[in-house]
């Protein structure tokens, strides 16, 4: 970790090593395609042989409240941000346009604000962000994360349909 001064701003650069992303990847059970660039780590995860949907929810669906309560991750819907991390989640589609259940695109930023503290208020550091990964790979893969309102980031599992008129 470094911090650059640039006239009045002050930014942390993360050193991301991607061979400890992938390995990270691959100890929560999903394949990564890296695309390393100066400012972002683009990954895209597959979780490899899984049949059922990672578990990125709908928060607003009343009947995913149990998934909600056990919560630890949560993704802004309107711009795909994992709220109080440097990373963002984006939904995958195929050619046809159908989204891929079992796949997710995620950026983690390497350029932040000086001043972006983790909850809690701790320090960011390499070691934090790859313990952050983990966790929201094994919550995607087993506990669950919520996407809170917006279109841009859709929810893969649970009730995902909406209302029918039948209903």
């Amino acid at each position: 970790m470094q911090v650059l001064q640039a006239g009045p701003h002050k930014l942390i650069l993360l050193e991301l090593d991607p061979e400890i992303v992938a390995n990270v990847a691959k100890q929560a059970g999903f394949d990564v395609k890296m695309d390393d660039s100066q400012r972002t780590l683009l990954l895209e995860l597959t979780a490899s042989g899984r049949q059922s949907p990672l578990l990125l929810f709908d928060a607003a669906d009343p009947g995913n409240l149990g998934w909600f309560s056990r919560c630890q991750f949560y993704i802004e819907g309107r711009t795909g941000s994992v709220m109080q991390t440097p990373m963002t989640l984006a939904n995958i589609r195929d050619r046809g346009g159908e989204m891929v259940r079992t796949a997710v695109r995620l950026s983690i930023a390497k350029e932040l604000p000086s001043t972006f503290r983790l909850p809690g208020r701790q320090p960011l550091t390499e070691q934090v962000v790859y313990a952050i990964l983990f966790n929201l790979l094994t919550a995607l893969a087993k506990t669950g994360v919520a996407v809170c309102g917006g279109p841009v980031v859709q929810p893969l599992a649970g009730r995902t349909e909406g209302v029918d008129t039948r209903n």
